[in-house]
Order: structure tokens, then C-alpha cells, then sequence
């Protein structure tokens, strides 16, 4: 990110149809989210290479759009008008990925849902759903806790463990059914074998009655995942076998095709 803001104050050619300042605020924006959402007026000027009359007019304007917000230690921060954005770009994201869960549908004959991480969080942001009678119905927009869910377990592998001890302690781990992991180092420990495997099971941790099989989304704008869930009776060790590559496969289709729109 620092090379492209620089790069858009060097001598080189520049595309006539870009418009320098955007590229500029946005730049800002991208340095807050790589310093965890917050940094210093020099520390943005560091980054982006920029004058600092130009860091502070740029700020103002984007804490008068919501976009940042200053803090009482005179950090800046991401600001709240981000979110709505966010999450709008990450519903189109699961649309785009409609077809391949369909067709994992078709073969594995269970719901498919496709989550991201939001707001240490998981929201789903688009389900293909089971044609059985009997299947599991999660709503688009639904939002979970990331201990609890297959999915979520699935994100949580990938990421640095300091970050995941974060994720719990912000959210804390509330049970939701008597199989749900409720302390730290319980699923800490799970998580290299999740991520050897490549994939994470929710058994019966988030329902009752409810098995789930989940794989990361490689490749991906954002921490994402894809889960195929159903009745335990169904969702036995044979299926989950069967199904743990082809999830592997799909969400690998998915990655790829998302990251060229990123």
C-alpha cells in the first residue's frame, strides 16, 4: 500500500482517467486498517509519503464524511460509515459465489452457507440450501460467534494466535449448547489440527442436533469460509470424508474467482 500511495506522487506516467486524490484517501484508509484500525497524523504521513498539510487535509475530510473518526489520544481511527460499505461489498462478494455452492449442493445433497468475518464475528453472507425437507436454514445476514461455528473454527486456523486470543476475549465464548468449547486454550488447541486437516467441524456446538463441516476460503479480499451443514444422523464421519475435499476444492474456485474482482 505505501508503494502505491508514494508511486502516486512520483514523475512516472500517470493514467489520465485516476483521480489522484482519491487514490490518496484511500490510501489513508488501507494504512489505518494495516495499523489495526488507528494511527497518528505522522504515522499516516510515514506511511504514505505525503506532505504533512496534505495528510491533515485529507483527514479532515474524511472525519467530516464518518469515514475516520479522531480519538481522545489524537489517533485517528477507522470511522463507523466504514461498516455499511463493508458489509454491502461483502454481500455481492457471497452472490458471486452462488453457483459454486449450488453445484456442492447437488453433489453433497446438504445446505451450503458462505460466511466472512465481521467485527470479530461471523455473518453469513449467502446460502444454497439442501432440497431434503428436513435441512438447515440459516438467514443471510446472520451473525454468530466464532468458537461456536464450524466456520468460524475454520477462519480462526488461519490466523496468528495472539489475533485469535483476541477475537475470544473481545467476544467472549458463551455457551450455546452443552458441546459448545468455552474456554481459550480449549479451542487454541484444536486449531493446528484444523489447519492440518483444512478443515473444522461445529459438532452440535452451535444447535443441537446440527453437524457442520467447514473449510477457509483461500485467496480471499477478506477472512471468509464455506460450510455445508445438516442432521447428524446425515452428517456422519462417512459423509464427512466424502465431502472435506470437495468443500476443500470449491472454496479453492471460490478464492480465486474472488480475487480477481478484489
Amino acid at each position: 500500500m505505501e508503494d502505491a500511495v508514494r508511486n502516486a506522487d512520483s514523475g512516472g506516467v500517470r493514467d489520465p482517467q485516476r483521480v489522484q486524490v482519491i487514490e490518496r484517501a484511500f490510501g489513508l484508509l488501507e494504512a489505518l486498517r494495516q495499523r489495526q484500525g488507528a494511527a497518528t497524523a505522522r504515522e499516516l504521513k510515514e506511511a504514505s509519503g505525503l506532505a504533512g498539510p496534505t495528510v491533515h487535509r485529507l483527514l479532515h475530510t474524511l472525519v467530516g464524511l464518518g469515514m475516520v473518526h479522531q480519538l481522545p489520544d489524537r489517533r485517528y481511527a477507522l470511522g463507523a460509515n466504514l461498516v455499511p460499505l463493508g458489509e454491502g461489498a461483502t454481500r455481492q462478494l457471497g452472490g458471486l459465489a452462488v453457483p459454486q455452492m449450488q453445484s456442492l449442493v447437488g453433489e453433497l445433497g446438504e445446505s451450503v452457507n458462505m460466511a466472512a468475518m465481521e467485527s470479530e464475528m461471523v455473518v453469513y453472507i449467502a446460502q444454497a440450501p439442501s432440497p431434503h425437507s428436513m435441512r438447515m436454514f440459516t438467514e443471510v445476514g446472520r451473525r454468530a460467534y466464532m468458537h461456536s461455528t464450524g466456520v468460524g473454527k475454520a477462519m480462526l486456523a488461519t490466523m496468528e494466535r495472539d489475533r485469535v486470543r483476541e477475537v475470544l476475549a473481545l467476544t467472549g465464548m458463551p455457551s450455546m449448547t452443552p458441546k459448545t468449547l468455552t474456554k481459550p486454550d480449549a479451542l487454541i488447541e484444536q486449531l493446528p489440527v484444523i489447519a492440518q486437516q483444512g478443515y473444522a467441524l461445529d459438532d452440535e456446538e452451535q444447535e443441537l442436533g446440527v453437524r457442520c463441516l467447514a473449510v477457509a476460503i483461500p485467496h480471499g479480499p477478506t477472512r471468509m469460509g464455506l460450510s455445508v451443514s445438516g442432521p447428524t444422523a446425515r452428517m456422519n464421519d462417512m459423509f464427512i470424508r466424502h465431502a472435506a475435499p470437495l468443500m476443500s476444492r470449491t472454496a479453492a474456485e471460490i478464492g480465486r474467482k474472488l480475487s480477481r474482482r478484489a
